[in-house]
């Protein structure tokens, strides 16, 4: 995973997307918009691409669903790499702007991004696109963080 995120590692990115596919279409959703979760234009500009656009192309393009790359903007703030639950939480409260509400209102929202660790991201997000009007917000993920014990 680390390659494909920090690495330019792109050629992992079919594999990926084909297991992701395999858990969106088991699920059934009806599906308006995919959003690819935004990066900070700081962080887009140092990394020189945004991993979960990376995935969220295909995806988008294998179901012939639209996907939105402008309706939602990130500022930057501190990386969350090694925050516990309850500080990326508050790291990331205030973070996205929805900037085309009426490209969200009414919509059913796919949010896709590389992994999943506390669900901060995935929360506030969901959080600001149904305050715009979303009416279901749901979320893929290539991997999930998991606690070791």
């Amino acid at each position: 995973m680390l390659p494909f995120k920090h690495g330019s590692k792109l050629e992992f990115t079919n594999l990926m997307t084909r297991a992701m596919l395999m858990q969106i279409k088991e699920n059934k959703h009806d599906i308006d918009i995919i959003l690819p979760v935004p990066l900070a234009s700081r962080r887009l500009f140092h990394r020189g691409y945004n991993q979960a656009a990376v995935l969220a192309k295909p995806i988008a393009r294998k179901l012939r669903i639209k996907i939105d790359y402008d309706s939602v903007r990130r500022q930057h703030r501190p990386d969350m790499g090694h925050k516990n639950a309850r500080a990326r939480a508050k790291n990331i409260r205030g973070v996205f702007l929805v900037k085309n509400t009426s490209q969200i209102s009414g919509k059913n929202i796919l949010l896709v991004d590389d992994v999943y660790t506390t669900g901060a991201t995935f929360n506030e997000l969901a959080r600001v696109l149904q305050k715009s009007g979303a009416k279901w917000v749901g979320g893929i993920t290539f991997c999930r963080v998991v606690r070791a014990i």
